[in-house]
């Protein structure tokens, strides 16, 4: 119990681009920000933002629910934030050698994931949590962590947690 409260509080105080809280507006701050666009079905492909940018069609962005906004930081750490048309962050994801700032990213949800770990078993597998207003799924090893973090009220119908990367 004292290691993961160690662990949360390290990952609050680690310097990473501020980003706007889930259920915010947008901000991706001083990182390398990507604007990509999204489908009806699922996020964007695998490929690099450049590609992903060509390979969608003109008229994708007008249909889509969402948008995706991007950022890499100086640490590696890859944020993907799941914008509404009314320009809320519905999710967010993240992938990377480290653990991005859980408090800059999750806003005012971050007591929700506080509590989540807390609430958890104790062990070092993955947290996964949440009620009706938020759910977190995070992961990773040293060198690799990952997650994915959602307002289950917000997401457009149709679009599920997983096609979110």
């Amino acid at each position: 119990m004292r290691s993961l409260r160690v662990a949360m509080l390290a990952a609050t105080l680690l310097p990473l681009s501020s980003h706007a809280g889930l259920g915010g507006a947008p901000n991706l701050g001083a990182a390398s920000a990507t604007m990509l666009r999204a489908t009806p079905q699922s996020a964007v492909a695998t490929a690099t933002p450049q590609t992903a940018l060509a390979a969608q069609p003109a008229s994708a962005a007008s249909t889509a629910p969402y948008t995706v906004r991007q950022s890499l930081d100086a640490n590696g750490v890859t944020t993907r934030e799941y914008v509404l048309p009314s320009n809320v962050v519905f999710a967010v994801t993240w992938e990377g050698p480290i653990r991005p700032d859980m408090t800059a990213l999750l806003g005012n949800y971050f007591p929700n994931y506080v509590s989540a770990g807390q609430s958890r078993t104790l062990g070092s597998g993955p947290l996964s949590s949440g009620d009706g207003t938020f759910r977190i799924e995070s992961g990773g090893r040293l060198g690799h962590f990952y997650g994915i973090a959602w307002l289950p009220h917000l997401i457009p119908a149709g679009i599920r947690p997983g096609d979110l990367q």
